[in-house]
C-alpha cells in the first residue's frame, strides 16, 4: 500500500462507479471522504474497506444543492486538513421515454446533479486547492460514452454529459495558473447496478434490442486511481474506458 496520505473527495460513492473508487483510493493509501445521498450505502462501503477505513469519513450529501456541497468540502478540509483529488462521479439519469414525453421537473432533476452538482464541486474543490499548501490538485469528472454519442430516450443524460465536457475543459484551462489539473474519464458499460439491465437487451439506435457486454468495475477504479496519482505537471485530459465489444464504435 502507498503511504503517500493524500486526500480524495469522491461524489455517488456509495454504490458502483463511485464506490468501487473510494474503495481503490483508500487501499492506495488516500484519506478519502465519502459523499452520496444515502447515508446507509456510504456506511456500507466504508465496511467493505476493511483496515483502511480508518481514514474514511462519510458525508451524506446532495450534489445539486450548494449548501450541501459546502458543507461536504468544509468538512473534508477540517477533518483532513488539504484537497488532493475530487472524483466528481455522482450522476442520474431521466425515465427512458419519448423526449416529448420528458417533463421539466424530469429534465431539471438530472441537469441539477449532472451538471449544477459538478459545477459546485469544482467551484469548492478550487477555493480549497487555491490557498492550501502545497498548493493545487487535481480533479477528475465522470462524463459517460453518452459524453460523445446518445442511447435511445436519453436527452437529458446525454446533454449534461456532453456538457460535462465543456466544463471539463474550462476546469482544465482555469486551473492552470492555480497548479489544479483538471480531466475527464468517459465509461461504457462498466458492471454496476446501473448497467444490469445491459445483461437481458436495451434498445439499440436501429429500434431493436440487443443484450451489450459489460466489464469488471475494477478496471474502471484502477484508471480512476491511476489518473489521480500523476504529478500535476501531467494530465490525462480525456479517457475512455469502455468494455471492448460495445456497440460504440461503428455504425448499426
Amino acid at each position: 500500500m502507498s503511504t503517500h496520505d493524500k486526500v480524495a473527495i469522491v461524489t455517488g460513492a456509495g454504490t458502483g462507479i463511485g464506490k468501487a473508487a473510494a474503495l481503490a483510493f483508500l487501499q492506495d493509501g488516500y484519506r478519502v471522504a465519502l459523499a452520496g445521498r444515502r447515508k446507509a450505502p456510504l456506511e456500507a462501503a466504508v465496511r467493505e474497506a476493511g483496515t483502511a477505513a480508518s481514514r474514511a469519513i462519510v458525508v451524506p450529501t446532495d450534489v445539486g444543492k450548494a449548501s450541501e456541497v459546502r458543507a461536504l468540502f468544509a468538512r473534508t478540509e477540517e477533518t483532513f486538513g488539504r484537497l488532493d483529488v475530487l472524483f466528481n462521479n455522482a450522476g442520474a439519469g431521466a425515465p427512458p421515454v419519448p423526449l416529448e414525453d420528458l417533463t421539466v421537473e424530469q429534465w431539471q432533476a438530472v441537469v441539477d446533479v449532472n451538471l449544477t452538482g459538478m459545477f459546485l464541486c469544482i467551484q469548492e474543490a478550487f477555493r480549497i486547492m487555491k490557498r492550501q499548501s502545497p498548493r493545487g490538485g487535481r480533479i477528475i469528472n465522470n462524463g459517460s460514452i453518452s459524453a460523445h454519442a446518445p442511447r435511445p430516450n436519453s436527452a437529458p443524460y446525454t446533454a449534461t454529459k456532453h456538457a460535462v465536457t465543456g466544463l471539463t475543459k474550462c476546469a482544465s484551462l482555469d486551473g492552470r495558473k492555480h497548479d489544479i489539473a483538471c480531466g475527464q474519464i468517459d465509461i461504457g458499460n462498466a458492471a454496476s447496478e446501473m448497467t444490469a439491465r445491459m445483461a437481458d437487451g436495451v434498445p439499440q439506435a436501429d429500434g431493436s434490442m440487443r443484450p451489450e457486454p459489460r466489464m469488471d468495475l475494477a478496471h474502471v477504479a484502477s484508471a480512476v486511481l491511476y489518473m489521480a496519482g500523476l504529478p500535476l505537471d501531467a494530465n490525462v485530459q480525456f479517457m475512455t474506458i469502455m468494455a471492448t465489444k460495445m456497440p460504440f464504435v461503428g455504425r448499426g
